[in-house]
Parts: structure tokens; sequence; C-alpha cells
């Protein structure tokens, strides 16, 4: 096992921050304060230490600090350092160096890499109140949740998903083009992309299942808890084919085949009708044996927040990755007080950092002497005790 946590954590013109710097030393931290003085804000700034645009899936010019009256956000920086184990510290920095750039840049050690090797040194798990609502909302979102899960334990994940994804687009813009024009789509260059669909998709159908293989067996392996068991299932077909034991190169050749058969009416519809972006995950609360969606607010939560746990705890066993870093927002809060204190022996006994928001210092009783407490106001960042 190598543990990973932050050491310190500096933001500088990001969000509501100048400039803020947080020194957890490898602990965890509770950060309680009014809304709006900028927990959430420090928690995004972590998860954009990983690939992709963070907990609030912002735009980068949305990131930069605005002052009234600018049209766009100032160039940013997130900048931490991170330490594994017994290993030396690493520096992490990401950022943009002008206002408005359509790229981040990614330093380590001070030398521009791509975003994926930040999951080299920090994989955080987040959970916010936006996935309050996740099983009333569409497919769509269950999914990406699920992937950042998946990519949590299997980098590669994101860019089978980057690559599956740019390679839908070019596909459907053929086949619309194609559709309104009246004209063939170039057969040959189809034929391509569909070849790439169908080896994306299939890595991204077995990560999937082997995710939900784990983690079922994770949560069946932790008996009774104060958080309810759930019983997980993949509904799309590609998944469920991985699930089988359907080899991945089965999977590719009839995703590929399949992709071939559609083109006309994906092209008609306007989008494509099968592959791995249609699937969708199913959570049932075993106790109550009644779809997730069917059960009260508070028992969603609690059967959203053991999921996290169980990827967190299956993910601190392994041996060649870093552990995970727990980013949750608001999560305290609408809990009981048996499920609080629950949750704070958990994090304790996993042995991982974790980063809590609530407004009130009382929601976190349970972990004081275990985490370090931080105020957060408009008067910045105020650590109330040493762990």
């Amino acid at each position: 096992m190598s543990r990973a946590a932050l050491l310190s954590l500096t933001l500088t013109d990001f969000r509501s921050y100048e400039r803020a710097t947080l020194r957890p030393d490898g602990a965890s931290v509770y950060l309680f304060g009014a809304n709006g003085a900028g927990k959430t804000n420090l928690l995004e700034a972590i998860s954009l230490l990983s690939p992709g645009k963070g907990l609030r899936g912002s735009s980068l010019t949305e990131v930069g600090r605005r002052q009234p009256g600018e049209a766009t956000g100032r160039a940013w920086a997130v900048a931490a350092e991170a330490q594994s184990g017994d290993d030396e510290p690493v520096r992490l920095g990401t950022g943009v160096e002008l206002a408005g750039a359509p790229r981040r840049i990614v330093r380590i050690e001070g030398e521009t890499v791509p975003p994926g090797r930040l999951a080299d040194h920090v994989r955080p798990i987040w959970l916010t109140p936006a996935q309050d609502r996740l099983f009333l909302e569409a497919a769509g979102e269950r999914r990406k949740f699920f992937d950042r899960l998946v990519f949590a334990g299997e980098p590669d994940h994101a860019r089978h998903a980057g690559a599956y994804d740019k390679a839908q687009r070019e596909r459907m813009r053929l086949l619309t083009d194609a559709a309104e024009s009246g004209q063939p789509a170039d057969a040959v260059w189809l034929t391509a992309l569909e070849a790439r669909l169908g080896q994306a998709g299939a890595l991204m159908a077995a990560a999937r299942a082997r995710t939900l293989q784990a983690l079922q067996a994770e949560i069946d392996s932790r008996g009774d808890r104060p958080f309810p068991r759930a019983r997980l299932a993949l509904t799309g077909e590609w998944e469920k084919l991985a699930l089988e034991g359907v080899e991945t190169a089965e999977i590719e050749a009839r995703l590929a085949a399949a992709l071939v058969v559609a083109r006309i009416r994906d092209g008609s519809a306007g989008r494509a009708l099968t592959g791995p972006h249609r699937g969708d995950l199913a959570i049932h609360h075993v106790d109550k044996d009644r779809p997730a969606a069917e059960c009260s607010t508070g028992e969603q939560k609690a059967l959203i927040l053991n999921l996290v746990l169980a990827q967190a705890a299956r993910l601190s066993r392994a041996k060649d990755a870093p552990n995970p870093i727990l980013l949750l927002d608001e999560v305290a809060a609408h809990l009981d007080l048996k499920r609080r204190a629950a949750l704070a022996d958990e994090i304790t006994a996993l042995g991982l950092q974790a980063f809590l928001t609530g407004t009130d210092q009382s929601l976190f009783d349970h972990l004081k002497g275990r985490a370090l407490g931080v105020r957060v106001s408009e008067l910045g960042l105020t650590a109330l005790e040493d762990v």
C-alpha cells in the first residue's frame, strides 16, 4: 500500500482566492464556514490535481478569479506538494498562464507533462451535493459518477473514454453531414473511426465491469454497517458482455460491426444509439429490497457514500498505485449522528487522507483530534488544531 497525501496546497487567483495556502502535512482536514466562504473551492482545486475538469466540471475561464467588470477569469494556478508512502515529496502544479487559455498546463517537479501523469501521484474521489439527485438524473450523470470511480483504480480508463468521445464526434459529423446532403459518407474513414470506437469502447466496458465486480465484492465483505448495503448492476449491453466473461477482443469486433450496421439509423437520429455511452448504473438497496430511486433522499445519499467508501477501501489495499484522496463536500450535513461517527471511524481506519466541508464545526466533532480543523472565512484560512 502506498499512502498518497497532500503536504501543502497553494491557490493563486483561483475562484475566490487571490492567494491561499493550506498545510495539512498529510493529515485529513475538515473545513467549516458559512456558505460562499470558499470551502468547495479548495476541494475543486485538489480535484484539478487529476486529469479532467474537476469536481465542478467548469471551464478554465470560470475557474480564474474575476473582479467586478472583468469579462473573463484571470490566469490561475494550483500548486501542491504530495507524498506517496516513504517516497520523497513531489511538487505538482496546474493552471493557465494567460487568461482565456484553452488548455491548462500541468507540471511535475517543474517539468511540463500530460495531465494523465498526475494519476501517478494523486487520485481524488469526490462526492458533492451535485450528486444528491444522482438517481433522479439522466443515465449520463450516473455513468459520469461511476467512471470517476473506475478512473481512481484504472487511470487509463480516462484516456480510453477520451479517445471514444473524439471518434464518436467525428463519426457523427460524417453521418449527419451525409444525411443532410444526401451524399454517402467516406466509407474508408467511417470504417477507421468505427474500429477506433470498437477498441476504446471495449476497453471502457471491460474496465467498468472489473470495477463493478470488485466493488460488489468489497460491499458484500463489509457486512453490517451503518451505511446501507447495495447491489450493483450495469445495464449497458457491452458492459453486460464483459460481465459475462466475453473477451475484450470479441466485444471490440462486435461493437465495430454493430456501428457499421447502424450508420443510416444513427445519421438519421443525429446520435449514436449503441455503444458504452448508452449504459447505466443501477443500484438496489439490499435491506429494503427496492431500487435506489425509490428510497428516501437520506438513504440514497447513504448508498452513494457507501459506494465511495467501498471503492476507497478497496484501493487502499492496492500495492502498485497511490491510495485515493477523499473529497467529501457537505456530506456530513446529511448524515445522522450515528453515521457521522461511522464516517469518521471509517476514514481513520482506512488511513486515507480526506477533505470534508460543512457549515458547522459541530458536524465534525468525531474528527476532532484525528484531523486538522480549518475555519474558512473572508479573512482566509485559520487552522484550529494540529493532529
